[in-house]
Protein backbone atom coordinates (compact mmCIF):
# COMPACT_ATOMS: atom_id res chain seq x y z
CA UNK A 1 0.00 0.00 0.00
CA UNK A 2 1.87 3.15 -1.26
CA UNK A 3 2.30 5.46 1.53
CA UNK A 4 1.13 8.53 -1.20
CA UNK A 5 -2.43 7.34 -1.20
CA UNK A 6 -4.85 9.92 0.18
CA UNK A 7 -7.57 9.12 2.71
CA UNK A 8 -11.06 8.93 1.49
CA UNK A 9 -13.73 10.36 3.53
CA UNK A 10 -17.20 9.28 3.19
CA UNK A 11 -19.68 11.75 4.41
CA UNK A 12 -22.93 9.52 4.99
CA UNK A 13 -24.67 12.52 7.06
CA UNK A 14 -25.63 13.23 10.83
CA UNK A 15 -25.59 16.44 13.08
CA UNK A 16 -21.82 16.25 11.83
CA UNK A 17 -23.13 18.26 8.56
CA UNK A 18 -25.88 19.78 9.59
CA UNK A 19 -26.83 23.88 9.57
CA UNK A 20 -29.30 26.09 11.77
CA UNK A 21 -32.15 27.10 10.00
CA UNK A 22 -35.07 28.77 11.43
CA UNK A 23 -36.99 25.08 11.70
CA UNK A 24 -34.14 23.81 13.69
CA UNK A 25 -30.84 21.86 12.59
CA UNK A 26 -31.00 20.47 9.06
CA UNK A 27 -28.46 19.07 6.86
CA UNK A 28 -26.33 21.42 4.98
CA UNK A 29 -24.94 21.99 1.37
CA UNK A 30 -21.75 21.38 -0.14
CA UNK A 31 -20.37 19.67 3.02
CA UNK A 32 -16.73 19.29 1.44
CA UNK A 33 -15.72 22.75 1.04
CA UNK A 34 -17.20 23.43 4.61
CA UNK A 35 -14.97 20.59 5.63
CA UNK A 36 -12.03 21.86 3.53
CA UNK A 37 -12.51 25.64 5.53
CA UNK A 38 -12.71 24.06 9.18
CA UNK A 39 -9.79 22.01 8.74
CA UNK A 40 -7.68 24.99 7.42
CA UNK A 41 -8.76 26.44 10.74
CA UNK A 42 -6.62 24.24 12.49
CA UNK A 43 -3.34 25.31 14.04
CA UNK A 44 -0.73 25.21 10.83
CA UNK A 45 1.77 22.86 12.16
CA UNK A 46 -1.24 20.68 12.55
CA UNK A 47 -3.06 21.24 9.00
CA UNK A 48 0.41 20.39 7.49
CA UNK A 49 0.78 16.85 8.76
CA UNK A 50 -2.22 16.23 8.37
CA UNK A 51 -2.75 13.75 5.04
CA UNK A 52 -4.02 14.19 1.45
CA UNK A 53 -7.53 13.60 1.96
CA UNK A 54 -10.62 12.82 -1.06
CA UNK A 55 -14.09 13.51 0.53
CA UNK A 56 -17.06 11.67 -1.13
CA UNK A 57 -20.62 12.82 0.15
CA UNK A 58 -23.54 10.39 -0.38
CA UNK A 59 -26.01 11.88 -2.67
CA UNK A 60 -28.77 11.07 -0.60
CA UNK A 61 -27.35 11.01 2.70
CA UNK A 62 -28.44 8.60 5.90
CA UNK A 63 -30.84 9.80 8.53
CA UNK A 64 -29.13 7.99 11.25
CA UNK A 65 -32.21 7.47 13.13
CA UNK A 66 -33.75 6.01 9.90
CA UNK A 67 -30.93 3.97 9.02
CA UNK A 68 -31.84 0.23 8.00
CA UNK A 69 -29.85 -2.69 6.94
CA UNK A 70 -29.99 -1.50 3.37
CA UNK A 71 -27.83 1.66 4.49
CA UNK A 72 -25.10 -0.43 6.35
CA UNK A 73 -25.05 -2.28 2.65
CA UNK A 74 -24.63 0.91 0.83
CA UNK A 75 -21.97 1.82 3.17
CA UNK A 76 -19.70 -0.99 2.80
CA UNK A 77 -20.46 -1.24 -1.25
CA UNK A 78 -18.91 2.33 -1.14
CA UNK A 79 -16.09 1.17 0.81
CA UNK A 80 -15.77 -1.74 -1.31
CA UNK A 81 -15.22 0.09 -4.47
CA UNK A 82 -13.35 2.50 -3.39
CA UNK A 83 -10.62 1.33 -0.76
CA UNK A 84 -7.97 0.42 -3.27
CA UNK A 85 -7.66 4.00 -4.00
CA UNK A 86 -6.84 4.77 -0.89
CA UNK A 87 -4.40 4.52 2.62
CA UNK A 88 -7.49 4.59 4.61
CA UNK A 89 -11.18 5.81 5.26
CA UNK A 90 -12.96 7.81 7.55
CA UNK A 91 -16.40 7.27 7.88
CA UNK A 92 -18.53 10.44 9.20
CA UNK A 93 -22.00 9.58 10.17
CA UNK A 94 -25.01 9.91 12.65
CA UNK A 95 -24.31 9.32 16.09
CA UNK A 96 -27.76 7.71 17.29
CA UNK A 97 -27.05 4.04 14.85
CA UNK A 98 -23.43 4.69 14.28
CA UNK A 99 -22.34 1.62 16.54
CA UNK A 100 -24.75 -0.56 14.24
CA UNK A 101 -23.25 0.80 11.10
CA UNK A 102 -19.87 0.33 12.46
CA UNK A 103 -20.73 -3.15 13.57
CA UNK A 104 -22.09 -4.01 10.04
CA UNK A 105 -19.14 -2.81 8.82
CA UNK A 106 -16.88 -4.90 10.48
CA UNK A 107 -18.56 -8.23 8.89
CA UNK A 108 -19.09 -6.72 5.40
CA UNK A 109 -15.35 -5.50 5.18
CA UNK A 110 -13.84 -8.87 6.56
CA UNK A 111 -10.29 -8.74 6.50
CA UNK A 112 -9.63 -5.19 5.44
CA UNK A 113 -5.84 -4.37 5.23
CA UNK A 114 -6.22 -0.99 6.48
CA UNK A 115 -7.81 1.18 8.62
CA UNK A 116 -11.72 1.91 8.17
CA UNK A 117 -12.45 4.98 11.19
CA UNK A 118 -16.22 5.83 11.52
CA UNK A 119 -16.67 9.28 13.38
CA UNK A 120 -19.42 11.82 13.84
CA UNK A 121 -20.54 14.71 16.22
CA UNK A 122 -23.07 15.71 18.76
CA UNK A 123 -23.02 19.32 17.58
CA UNK A 124 -22.50 20.48 13.86
CA UNK A 125 -19.37 21.54 11.92
CA UNK A 126 -19.62 25.12 12.56
CA UNK A 127 -21.48 25.48 15.82
CA UNK A 128 -19.89 26.86 19.02
CA UNK A 129 -17.81 24.74 21.27
CA UNK A 130 -19.06 21.78 18.25
CA UNK A 131 -16.79 18.44 18.73
CA UNK A 132 -16.65 17.92 15.23
CA UNK A 133 -13.61 18.98 13.71
CA UNK A 134 -11.76 17.47 16.66
CA UNK A 135 -12.96 14.39 15.95
CA UNK A 136 -12.32 14.45 12.49
CA UNK A 137 -8.88 15.14 12.85
CA UNK A 138 -8.77 12.23 15.09
CA UNK A 139 -10.01 10.15 12.88
CA UNK A 140 -8.13 11.28 10.05
CA UNK A 141 -5.07 10.61 12.14
CA UNK A 142 -5.89 7.07 13.14
CA UNK A 143 -6.77 6.25 9.74
CA UNK A 144 -3.37 7.19 8.58
CA UNK A 145 -1.64 4.09 10.53
CA UNK A 146 -1.49 0.94 8.20
CA UNK A 147 -1.21 -1.21 11.16
CA UNK A 148 -5.06 -0.20 12.48
CA UNK A 149 -6.57 -3.05 10.09
CA UNK A 150 -10.14 -3.27 11.26
CA UNK A 151 -13.11 -0.81 11.71
CA UNK A 152 -13.34 1.08 14.82
CA UNK A 153 -14.89 3.77 15.98
CA UNK A 154 -13.07 7.54 16.75
CA UNK A 155 -15.10 9.34 19.37
CA UNK A 156 -14.26 12.18 22.29
CA UNK A 157 -10.38 11.25 22.41
CA UNK A 158 -10.94 7.17 22.59
CA UNK A 159 -10.86 4.76 19.48
CA UNK A 160 -12.60 1.89 19.95
CA UNK A 161 -13.07 -1.65 18.18
CA UNK A 162 -16.30 -1.23 16.26
CA UNK A 163 -17.82 -4.30 16.51
CA UNK A 164 -17.32 -3.55 20.54
CA UNK A 165 -18.95 0.03 21.17
CA UNK A 166 -22.16 1.81 22.04
CA UNK A 167 -23.53 5.09 22.04
CA UNK A 168 -24.03 5.74 26.02
CA UNK A 169 -25.07 8.87 26.53
CA UNK A 170 -27.56 11.23 24.92
CA UNK A 171 -25.60 14.27 24.38
CA UNK A 172 -22.53 14.16 26.47
CA UNK A 173 -19.76 14.75 24.08
CA UNK A 174 -18.39 11.72 25.24
CA UNK A 175 -20.94 9.79 23.72
CA UNK A 176 -19.83 6.34 23.22
CA UNK A 177 -17.45 3.20 25.36
CA UNK A 178 -16.73 -0.40 24.87
CA UNK A 179 -18.08 -2.07 27.44
CA UNK A 180 -16.31 -5.05 27.32
CA UNK A 181 -13.19 -4.45 25.25
CA UNK A 182 -10.52 -2.03 26.13
CA UNK A 183 -9.94 1.00 24.21
CA UNK A 184 -7.52 0.12 20.70
CA UNK A 185 -6.14 3.55 20.90
CA UNK A 186 -6.42 7.41 22.50
CA UNK A 187 -5.76 10.98 21.63
CA UNK A 188 -2.79 12.16 23.34
CA UNK A 189 -1.48 15.38 23.86
CA UNK A 190 -3.36 15.62 20.03
CA UNK A 191 -1.65 12.94 18.49
CA UNK A 192 -2.85 9.56 18.10
CA UNK A 193 -1.83 6.33 20.04
CA UNK A 194 -2.16 2.85 18.84
CA UNK A 195 -2.16 0.38 21.27
CA UNK A 196 -0.46 -2.93 18.71
CA UNK A 197 -2.24 -5.70 21.51
CA UNK A 198 -5.08 -4.78 20.73
CA UNK A 199 -5.77 -4.88 17.43
CA UNK A 200 -7.88 -7.36 15.74
CA UNK A 201 -5.91 -10.60 15.65
CA UNK A 202 -3.92 -11.69 12.46
CA UNK A 203 -5.91 -14.83 12.33
CA UNK A 204 -9.06 -13.08 12.39
CA UNK A 205 -7.65 -10.11 9.57
CA UNK A 206 -5.95 -12.40 6.65
CA UNK A 207 -6.60 -11.31 3.06
CA UNK A 208 -9.42 -9.22 2.55
CA UNK A 209 -12.50 -11.67 2.29
CA UNK A 210 -15.35 -8.64 1.85
CA UNK A 211 -19.02 -10.68 2.10
CA UNK A 212 -21.36 -8.38 0.86
CA UNK A 213 -24.80 -9.95 0.64
CA UNK A 214 -27.77 -8.18 -0.07
CA UNK A 215 -29.82 -7.26 3.00
CA UNK A 216 -32.78 -6.34 1.22
CA UNK A 217 -34.80 -9.20 2.48
CA UNK A 218 -34.06 -8.54 6.31
CA UNK A 219 -34.27 -5.06 6.26
CA UNK A 220 -38.01 -4.34 6.92
CA UNK A 221 -38.92 -7.25 9.97
CA UNK A 222 -36.76 -9.96 8.97
CA UNK A 223 -34.69 -10.23 12.62
CA UNK A 224 -36.14 -8.64 16.15
CA UNK A 225 -35.13 -7.46 19.42
CA UNK A 226 -36.83 -8.60 22.29
CA UNK A 227 -36.15 -7.17 25.32
CA UNK A 228 -37.50 -9.33 28.42
CA UNK A 229 -39.40 -8.21 30.79
CA UNK A 230 -40.71 -9.35 34.19
CA UNK A 231 -43.80 -10.75 33.71
CA UNK A 232 -43.68 -11.13 29.77
CA UNK A 233 -45.90 -13.70 28.61
CA UNK A 234 -45.33 -16.40 25.93
CA UNK A 235 -48.12 -15.41 24.18
CA UNK A 236 -46.21 -11.76 23.71
CA UNK A 237 -42.62 -13.77 23.17
CA UNK A 238 -44.95 -16.04 20.37
CA UNK A 239 -46.36 -12.82 18.46
CA UNK A 240 -42.61 -11.66 17.27
CA UNK A 241 -40.95 -15.53 17.01
CA UNK A 242 -43.52 -16.87 15.22
CA UNK A 243 -44.43 -14.19 12.45
CA UNK A 244 -44.18 -15.62 9.15
CA UNK A 245 -41.71 -12.97 8.06
CA UNK A 246 -38.99 -13.34 11.00
CA UNK A 247 -36.01 -14.84 10.38
CA UNK A 248 -33.56 -14.74 13.43
CA UNK A 249 -34.35 -12.59 16.82
CA UNK A 250 -31.79 -11.24 19.24
CA UNK A 251 -33.45 -11.81 23.18
CA UNK A 252 -32.03 -9.48 25.53
CA UNK A 253 -32.57 -11.79 28.99
CA UNK A 254 -31.30 -11.01 32.49
CA UNK A 255 -28.13 -11.34 34.79
CA UNK A 256 -25.37 -14.13 33.49
CA UNK A 257 -28.14 -15.48 31.11
CA UNK A 258 -31.83 -16.09 33.23
CA UNK A 259 -35.69 -16.04 31.67
CA UNK A 260 -38.27 -17.43 33.15
CA UNK A 261 -39.04 -21.30 34.00
CA UNK A 262 -41.86 -20.69 31.91
CA UNK A 263 -42.54 -23.88 30.31
CA UNK A 264 -44.75 -22.07 27.35
CA UNK A 265 -42.24 -19.49 26.90
CA UNK A 266 -39.64 -21.77 26.47
CA UNK A 267 -41.62 -23.64 24.29
CA UNK A 268 -41.92 -20.82 21.87
CA UNK A 269 -38.86 -20.41 21.81
CA UNK A 270 -37.80 -24.17 21.10
CA UNK A 271 -40.27 -24.23 18.27
CA UNK A 272 -38.80 -21.17 16.86
CA UNK A 273 -35.34 -22.65 16.79
CA UNK A 274 -36.33 -26.01 15.53
CA UNK A 275 -38.11 -24.06 12.51
CA UNK A 276 -34.62 -22.83 11.22
CA UNK A 277 -35.09 -19.50 12.80
CA UNK A 278 -31.62 -17.87 14.32
CA UNK A 279 -32.32 -17.22 17.99
CA UNK A 280 -29.95 -15.85 20.13
CA UNK A 281 -29.47 -14.21 23.82
CA UNK A 282 -27.18 -11.64 25.46
CA UNK A 283 -27.76 -10.50 28.62
CA UNK A 284 -29.61 -6.63 29.16
CA UNK A 285 -26.32 -5.59 31.97
CA UNK A 286 -24.39 -3.25 30.09
CA UNK A 287 -21.28 -5.35 31.16
CA UNK A 288 -19.95 -9.02 31.34
CA UNK A 289 -21.41 -11.96 29.39
CA UNK A 290 -23.91 -14.76 29.42
CA UNK A 291 -23.51 -18.39 30.81
CA UNK A 292 -26.18 -20.12 29.99
CA UNK A 293 -25.09 -23.13 31.83
CA UNK A 294 -24.23 -21.99 35.33
CA UNK A 295 -28.34 -21.79 36.28
CA UNK A 296 -31.18 -24.05 35.78
CA UNK A 297 -33.22 -21.42 33.78
CA UNK A 298 -30.13 -20.62 31.75
CA UNK A 299 -29.42 -24.46 30.91
CA UNK A 300 -33.22 -24.70 29.71
CA UNK A 301 -32.36 -21.61 27.60
CA UNK A 302 -29.58 -23.40 25.63
CA UNK A 303 -31.88 -26.39 25.26
CA UNK A 304 -34.23 -24.77 23.61
CA UNK A 305 -31.40 -24.20 20.26
CA UNK A 306 -31.21 -20.35 21.91
CA UNK A 307 -27.19 -19.33 21.12
CA UNK A 308 -24.97 -18.00 23.46
CA UNK A 309 -23.98 -13.98 22.24
CA UNK A 310 -21.40 -14.17 25.16
CA UNK A 311 -20.56 -10.28 25.99
CA UNK A 312 -21.43 -9.09 22.46
CA UNK A 313 -23.46 -5.75 22.43
CA UNK A 314 -27.01 -5.85 21.27
CA UNK A 315 -25.37 -3.83 17.78
CA UNK A 316 -23.20 -6.12 17.41
CA UNK A 317 -25.05 -9.57 18.09
CA UNK A 318 -27.99 -8.11 16.15
CA UNK A 319 -26.04 -6.54 12.91
CA UNK A 320 -24.34 -10.31 13.04
CA UNK A 321 -27.45 -12.72 12.63
CA UNK A 322 -28.82 -10.69 10.47
CA UNK A 323 -25.30 -10.81 8.12
CA UNK A 324 -25.40 -14.42 8.66
CA UNK A 325 -28.74 -14.94 7.56
CA UNK A 326 -28.59 -12.86 4.53
CA UNK A 327 -25.83 -15.50 3.24
CA UNK A 328 -26.31 -19.03 1.54
CA UNK A 329 -25.11 -20.69 4.69
CA UNK A 330 -26.99 -24.28 6.06
CA UNK A 331 -28.41 -23.74 9.72
CA UNK A 332 -25.61 -25.21 11.36
CA UNK A 333 -23.62 -23.36 9.65
CA UNK A 334 -25.15 -20.27 10.91
CA UNK A 335 -24.80 -21.63 14.31
CA UNK A 336 -21.26 -22.38 14.02
CA UNK A 337 -20.32 -18.84 12.55
CA UNK A 338 -22.70 -17.22 15.56
CA UNK A 339 -20.36 -18.82 18.21
CA UNK A 340 -17.31 -17.91 16.26
CA UNK A 341 -15.19 -14.54 17.10
CA UNK A 342 -15.36 -13.28 13.19
CA UNK A 343 -14.16 -10.04 13.71
CA UNK A 344 -12.98 -9.38 17.25
CA UNK A 345 -16.88 -9.17 18.41
CA UNK A 346 -16.30 -11.87 20.77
Amino acid sequence: MPDSLPLLILYAGGTVGMVNTSDGLAPGKDFSARLHAALDRLAPARRSTLPDIRIFELPDPIDSSAATPRDWQRLAREIAKRFREHAGVVVLHGTDTLAWSASSLAYQLQGIDRPVVVTGAMLPLEATGSDALDNIEMALRFAAMPALQEVSIAFAGKLMRGVRSRKQHTSSPDAFSSPNYPLLGEWADRDPVLYNDRRLANHLRGAPRFELPDYGVLAEGGVARLVLWPGIAARQVAAWVEDDHLRGALLEIWGSGNLPADPALLGVLARASGEGKLLAAISQCPQGGITTGHYAAGRALAETGVLSGDDMTPEAALTKIIHLLAQPLSEAQRQERFLTSLVGER
